[in-house]
């Protein structure tokens, strides 16, 4: 038989239990983690130097030998190749920095912090949209620094005015954004720099060679114009050279954002995918 003790003592009152602890927001996550990435780019700027070399080499080598050359037929009249190449280069720029969100993520995962991350409350897109953000912000200090470049060295006169030539850095930031989601797309699948770097030789050098970007359209072989014209590269450049130049052409922004935001969404989509997956131990 059970006895029940008398102690005299009111009974005790139920402990409330604390609500558990979800993490920061989005937003704060989404800051933190880009200022992570940033910090990294500040206490190392040979990073940035590194990046800025092959545009920068880029830019010097086609402006001084091409100049000194014959225009083809259809350059567009009173433009010097240095002004008609120089918005190519920014978007090259951007190109290579785009890569680089690839590059980024991959040594996220090798050096232990995504792992770590998961751990916590941390939702694994705020990592995605860091790197994409931090890639963003690199690709705007690298222009700046090229624009300056081209116009206080070099001589580049962009005759849009200052408000077409924000337009034209805007353009290209965007394009730069929208094709690092395929890079990071590309890290979150594969997981190693070197196929990272090998796709982007082996795909930007000749997207970048078949478009408007060193020669117009209409003076390439009559093959290599037809690859530009479907060359999503194309319109990025004609767009962000006839803003920044004032030249006819304007109307090439419209496909060249439509088809970044595809390609940010796609690559979003796939990253996304492929972030999920686990971690191999090492």
């Amino acid at each position: 038989m059970t006895t029940t003790l008398d102690t005299g003592r009111p009974p005790r009152a139920t402990t409330a239990t604390a609500p558990a602890w979800r993490g920061s927001s989005r937003l704060t996550q989404i800051r933190i983690l880009t200022g992570r990435s940033l910090r990294a780019l500040v206490t190392d700027p040979a990073v940035l130097l590194f990046g800025l070399l092959q545009p920068v080499i880029t830019l010097v080598v086609l402006s001084q030998v091409f100049s000194r050359m014959g225009l083809p037929p259809h350059f567009p009249p009173d433009v010097t190749y240095l002004d008609f190449v120089l918005p190519a280069v920014l978007v090259d720029n951007a190109v290579q920095s785009a890569v680089q969100s690839g590059v980024g993520l991959v040594e996220d995962l090798q050096n232990g912090i995504v792992a770590r991350l998961r751990c916590l409350p941390v939702a694994p897109s705020s990592l995605l949209v860091a790197r994409s953000l931090t890639t963003l912000v690199r690709a705007a200090v690298q222009a700046v620094i090229i624009l300056a470049l081209g116009m206080l060295v070099l001589g580049y006169h962009p005759r849009g005015g200052a408000g077409a030539v924000a337009a034209s850095i805007g353009l290209t930031l965007f394009m730069s954004w929208a094709l690092g989601w395929l890079f990071i797309a590309a890290a979150a699948w594969l997981r190693r720099a070197e196929p990272i770097q090998n796709l982007a030789v082996i795909a930007v050098l000749p997207l970048m060679f078949a478009s408007s970007a060193y020669v117009p359209t209409a003076d390439l072989p009559d093959w290599l114009a037809a690859v530009a014209h479907v060359n999503p590269l194309t319109y990025a450049i004609d767009s962000t050279r006839a803003l920044a130049l004032g030249l006819p052409g304007t109307g090439t922004a419209v496909p060249a954002l439509l088809l970044g935001a595809a390609v940010a969404a796609t690559g979003a989509w796939l990253a996304a995918t492929g972030f999920r997956r686990p971690i191999a131990p090492r």
